[in-house]
């Protein structure tokens, strides 16, 4: 087949092909799942609770994740980027924006469960809209940052998508990437770490352990840390030296996360996958948790 636009520098067409098909199954599998999350939280009012609220959160900012990745993946299968530099400058923002919303809430959710299950108390329905507000309006915060001259978005080695641009790596990048990582990946992680040990210290005195403590953290580390370890490599080295295709492959770990957050705190939360199953049977669920009591 002849193509108008030549294979991007450092990429064969078999890589150029397997990027954009990972990046699409990652987007239409990631959106599937949050967009049930959502609609189901929608349709049936025994899901409608504070906690369920900032796992709602989630899922909202998965979906933007997915759109980021599906558009990404079309550009990649064009083999180049087709809407601009101006909607390179949109595309970086909304993929940041989700993404920070994203960790943001999940140690939203960290929080809520280690108050439920350590003190026992009840996430109130003001308490958690402030918490999901103030994820979005966090995260909005350093997303603008790049638009504004701290940091700045280009595009990816692949050049079909754009993201934070770390080949430059001056000052500039280093000290936005030292505070973007403060507070949104340490912070958020040791919320998560201290509220999952917690929570696993009290589920090993009763011997219930409602849920797998260790695997939100996991999520978060796995999914975002080899992208983190590569934005630091190039705060300390010339990242340019890194074959371009190396390069992608933090990028496309990342996009794996809306899945993985959909199993971890939808599917992987007993009362929500009840919900979930009564929007698509129709069965009502035999014994509603409204209070999660069994996330």
């Amino acid at each position: 087949m002849v193509t108008a636009y030549p294979l991007p520098e450092g990429f064969t067409e078999l890589e150029v092909f397997a990027i954009g098909t990972a990046l699409l199954v990652e987007a239409l599998l990631g959106f599937c799942l949050n967009g049930l999350t959502i609609v189901s939280f929608r349709k049936i009012k025994e899901l409608r609770t504070p906690s369920n609220l900032l796992v709602l959160s989630i899922a909202l900012a998965d979906c933007g994740i997915c759109i980021n990745a599906f558009v990404a993946a079309f550009s990649s299968f064009l083999r180049y980027w087709p809407y601009g530099s101006d909607g390179c400058q949109i595309h970086g923002f909304q993929g940041f924006l989700t993404a920070l919303a994203s960790i943001s809430s999940s140690a939203a959710v960290a929080w809520d469960r280690y108050h439920h299950y350590c003190t026992r108390s009840k996430l109130q329905w003001s308490t958690a809209i402030s918490m999901m507000v103030f994820a979005w309006l966090f995260a909005a915060f350093w997303s603008v940052m790049p638009l504004l001259g701290w940091g700045e978005y280009d595009y990816e080695p692949l050049r079909t998508c754009c993201t934070l641009d770390y080949s430059k790596g001056d000052r500039n990048y280093v000290t936005f990437l030292i505070a973007l990582s403060i507070f949104n990946f340490m912070i958020p992680g040791f919320i998560m770490l201290t509220a999952y040990q917690s929570i696993h210290q009290k589920f090993k005195k009763s011997g219930n352990y409602k849920f797998n403590t260790g695997l939100p953290l996991k999520t978060l580390v796995i999914c975002w840390g080899p992208y983190c370890l590569l934005c630091f490599y190039a705060a300390i080295e010339n990242v340019m030296f890194i074959s371009p295709k190396y390069r992608m492959i933090p990028a496309v770990i990342a996009k794996t996360a809306p899945t993985v957050n959909a199993f971890v705190y939808a599917l992987g939360n007993e009362n929500y996958r009840g919900g979930i199953w009564q929007f698509l049977t129709g069965q009502k669920i035999e014994k509603a948790e409204v209070d999660n009591k069994t996330k």
